[in-house]
């Protein structure tokens, strides 16, 4: 479990400016449910100041998503654009007395959903470099400018650094490499030397055999047992019988309809239908399972018309 300050608490069980904003003249939509993580940061500006009057959020996220993204639209009310675009991650971190570091990319998300909103308002095109071949983590949708804007903006030099600002490299570890090549320029580029990290030796098991007669070998301690999908299934829907009754007292619930893979599907029923808190009721759901299972998963949510298109 990660330990999260009073502040990141705050947030996430009481979000400021949920849902979208009425009247808003800037959206900013960053991330994507295939990757896990998304935000959609709404901004009502006001059109003789470029004055920020009034922000909202709708976030697909875990906690640390959803309080980022609620502590920056607390930050930027009142701003002109100009000065909200000084907000940098980190600052919204700061914002919420700090974030676990596995958790920095949800602060990172944030600034990358106002860039995008204050470009939508402005009428400007932010370049899509999502391109094959641009691509540093295809498991994350991560494109080489993000990494190296991110190393550049917080002085990163680990890829763990990165992934834990990024996401970039935390799926299939494939990416490593080209991960290790950015930071070798962009640490060159500031004075300084890249040093991978050293490659964690297996721990070896010493036998001890009397003499003369061999020793048969021994096994190193075997890894805890993968969980088999009907135990992943039964674990999944332990931790939602959990949020169950939370839900119920608000009028509301939540169905498992299916799971494929790390996909998680469920369905969102009564008062939780077509509310604003529905991404956060998700991600919250998202971030149980995550913890219980050990895993990363999605939480996929399900419409009434296509679960009776799946039971066809």
């Amino acid at each position: 479990m990660w330990d999260y300050s009073e502040k990141v608490k705050e947030h996430f069980y009481n979000p400021k400016n949920a849902g979208a904003v009425e009247g808003a003249n800037a959206i900013g939509d960053v991330g994507s449910l295939s990757c896990g993580d998304a935000l959609r940061l709404t901004l009502k500006v006001d059109p003789e100041t470029d004055v920020i009057l009034d922000a909202g959020f709708q976030t697909f996220g875990c906690g640390s998503a959803i309080a980022s993204s609620s502590a920056l639209t607390e930050m930027v009310k009142g701003l002109t654009l100009d000065e909200a675009l000084k907000i940098s991650n980190q600052d919204i971190a700061d914002y919420l007395d700090g974030l676990p570091p596995e958790k920095m990319h949800c602060s990172v998300m944030g600034r990358e959903a106002l860039q995008a909103a204050v470009a939508n308002y402005r009428g400007e095109t932010i370049e899509d470099d999502h391109e094959e071949g641009a691509l540093i983590c295809k498991c994350f949708a991560v494109d080489e400018v993000m990494v190296r804007d991110t190393i550049r903006a917080n002085k990163l030099s680990t890829v763990e650094d990165v992934t834990n600002y990024t996401k970039a490299g935390g799926g299939c570890s494939a990416c490593h490499e080209a991960i290790e090549r950015v930071l070798t320029e962009e640490l060159a580029a500031r004075g300084e030397v890249f040093v991978a990290a050293p490659i964690k030796a297996k721990k070896k098991v010493k036998v001890l055999a009397p003499e003369p007669a061999p020793a048969p070998v021994a096994e190193a301690p075997a890894a805890a047992p993968k969980l088999s999908n009907l135990q992943r299934i039964r674990r999944i829907e332990t931790v939602l019988a959990a949020i169950r009754p939370t839900l119920q007292r608000d009028k509301g619930d939540v169905e498992l309809i299916d799971v494929d893979g790390k996909n998680v599907y469920v369905k969102l029923t009564g008062a939780c239908t077509g509310c604003q808190m529905a991404s956060m009721t998700l991600g919250g759901i998202q971030q149980r399972l995550i913890e219980e299972l050990g895993e990363f998963v999605k939480v996929i949510p399900v419409s009434a018309a296509a679960h009776a298109q799946m039971e066809v």
